[in-house]
């Protein structure tokens, strides 16, 4: 059995802030990626589909940086509600962060068929903005290293469905 995040900050996210392709649980066609902690790092498992195919055997890249994108911003939440005092599950909404920019740098082709786990390590830049640098697992081989800076949402994001 594949290993899964069961406690995941994305499912602590409100309705309105759900829909993201990547990490958004309300987002019937998206990705679904789930964050959690492993010790002092953060987790995101995510096997890809057919669907997710660069060339014949291979993912493709854009797959792994939306992985690396979504698995920095729920890093990010996670290590910012730790802060406060939270945990996942505790009741406590979560802050939501955005991407600020996302560096991607690919080591070698990731194989299709194989579950990938994002690895994070989280550092606080300032009060509004978090460095997670993450590497992409497929098995025991690395294959892209990626750095997310995370900026808190602005409170003038305008939320889902209203204008």
């Amino acid at each position: 059995m594949e290993p899964v995040v069961v406690k995941a900050i994305q499912d602590e996210y409100p309705d309105t802030f759900s829909w993201c392709y990547g990490c958004g649980r309300l987002n019937e066609k998206g990705h679904h990626f789930r964050t959690g902690w492993e010790g002092d790092q953060t987790v995101t498992y995510f096997t890809p589909e057919p669907q997710h195919t660069a060339i014949p055997g291979f993912v493709y890249g854009g797959v792994i940086a939306s992985l690396i994108d979504c698995h920095g911003t729920g890093s990010a939440s996670l290590a910012l509600h730790r802060k406060n005092g939270h945990e996942v599950g505790d009741g406590a909404e979560p802050p939501r962060f955005v991407t600020g920019s996302l560096k991607v740098k690919f080591i070698r082709p990731t194989p299709q068929g194989v579950q990938l786990k994002a690895v994070g390590t989280v550092q606080e830049i300032s009060p509004t903005k978090w460095k997670v640098d993450a590497e992409v697992y497929a098995g025991d081989t690395l294959c892209a290293k990626g750095e997310v800076i995370a900026v808190l949402m602005p409170d003038t994001f305008v939320k889902h469905g209203e204008q």
